[in-house]
């Protein structure tokens, strides 16, 4: 173990560190890789007690929807900031375009993060007259060069 990575089982500023992590996504809205690294202490190692503590785990998890919620916030305050304009009184494309770069991204981001909550639902329908259903489900395992037992 390389000298700058804190030890768990010597570290006694565990508890500060994890601390530091998890007020360092929650407050601050820093990435899990990014609290770690301002914390100090390697994200492989973060992660390993995370694993290994199941309270830990849940303050992870509060940390991270924290994190999500925050970003979510964050897009809209970014759709909601007013557009700059030119000197000639022109709205400005240049910051439209970085606007809308930065809230697809947050938008993606979110999308990966929290799929169910913000992801895009696909629905498969059909008319509803006439719903679609399922009929048969069925699996044939052809062997190579066995073209007898082929049920079509």
């Amino acid at each position: 173990m390389p000298k700058d990575t804190p030890n768990p089982k010597t570290n006694p500023n565990k508890d500060k560190l994890i601390q530091a992590v998890l007020d360092g996504m929650s407050s601050e809205g820093l990435s899990c890789f990014k609290a770690c690294q301002a914390a100090g202490v390697p994200n492989s190692t973060f992660m390993r007690w995370v694993d290994a503590d199941a309270n830990l785990a849940e303050r992870y998890a509060r940390a991270r929807e924290d994190l999500i919620e925050r970003i979510a916030t964050e897009t809209i305050a970014i759709a909601d900031e007013p557009v700059p304009t030119t000197s000639t009184g022109a709205t400005d494309s240049g910051a439209v375009q970085k606007q809308r770069l930065q809230v697809d991204t947050r938008k993606w981001l979110l999308s990966k993060l929290a799929p169910k909550r913000y992801g895009d639902k696909i629905e498969l329908s059909g008319d509803p007259d006439r719903p679609l259903a399922i009929q048969k489900i069925e699996r044939v395992i052809i062997k190579r060069g066995d073209t007898e037992n082929r049920d079509s």
